[in-house]
């Protein structure tokens, strides 16, 4: 009997996956080129099921916010402005802000009108105040440099009449006294206040 020994010579074929792979920093630079990353086939005991290696997770990034953080109260510095030192018979006086950032970094401000608050004294006689007959008070969120001074872009006009709240629309308001009268400015504004008043004249 012819033995016929039949010999099953299986080729083993080693597999190489070249696959492009390219890491994007941000939208406006990439690495040049691409990296080649080989994949190994599988050692060991064919028969054992190859063991999947654990995939690590991503871990969120976390967004710094470098932008400009709210002042500290303690470094802004508040004035109150007046167009004039004396204002005859037929002016009205024009009231301003000013304001500083006396310290060494940027931050933002709020001046909003709903922050602002103009009051005028003659000794210890509030004669006006502009919260009482206010319309429509809104923020206003700025960014002011580290040194930065600003004043109001529209000043107030005082009509040199008593304000309370009760007499918004009334023509008879009584009229503060001229003729040399002596009146002081105060001023505050997101909550910090003027530290000194403005001093003028009514003739």
């Amino acid at each position: 009997m012819l033995l016929i020994a039949l010999a099953l010579i299986g080729g083993i074929v080693w597999a190489v996956i070249a696959q492009p792979w390219r890491l994007i920093a941000d939208m406006f630079a990439a690495p040049e080129g691409d990296e080649t990353v080989s994949t190994p086939l599988p050692t060991g005991d064919p028969t054992s099921a190859p063991t999947d290696s654990p995939t690590p997770e991503p871990k969120p990034t976390e967004t710094e916010d470098t932008g400009p953080k709210p002042c500290d109260p303690k470094v802004i510095e508040v004035s109150p402005v007046t167009d004039k030192e004396w204002y005859a018979w037929d002016e009205n006086p024009q009231l301003s802000i000013r304001l500083k950032n006396t310290g060494s970094v940027d931050c933002t401000f709020n001046v909003g009108t709903n922050q602002q608050r103009f009051e005028i004294t003659s000794g210890s006689d509030l004669w006006w105040n502009s919260t009482h007959c206010q319309s429509d008070p809104a923020e206003m969120i700025v960014t002011l440099a580290a040194g930065q001074e600003v004043t109001s872009s529209e000043p107030l006009v005082w009509d040199r009449t008593r304000s309370r709240e009760d007499t918004c629309d009334s023509a008879d308001r009584p009229r503060a006294p001229g003729g040399g009268a002596s009146y002081h400015l105060n001023v505050s504004i997101g909550g910090v206040d003027s530290p000194w008043t403005a001093y003028f004249i009514l003739g």
